[in-house]
């Protein structure tokens, strides 16, 4: 079966037609989803304790605190340090 048939089958969809009804539901691509529970997890920590950066980067799972502070500045818009002061 050719694979342009697939999606015209009844019951079938397409990958682009299942891709936008789920991001209606609230479905993020799984990268996303792992970065956004680790930057949750990495805001826990810099609010409730006095780890390092470097440490709180290990912990949830980045190899670099260099690597940890540009995603978090990326995703949250503050580097992890200003996030920390103006948490406390």
């Amino acid at each position: 079966m050719p694979t342009e048939a697939a999606p015209s089958r009844p019951g079938m969809r397409s990958t682009t037609s299942s891709r936008a009804r789920n991001r209606g539901r609230g479905w993020r691509p799984p990268l996303v989803y792992v970065t956004e529970c680790r930057m949750d997890g990495a805001e826990a920590l810099l609010s409730d304790t006095d780890l390092a950066i470097a440490q709180i980067a290990e912990y949830v799972g980045y190899a670099d605190a260099f690597g940890f502070r540009a995603a978090f500045k990326r995703h949250r818009g503050l580097s992890p340090s200003v996030f920390r002061a103006a948490a406390a």
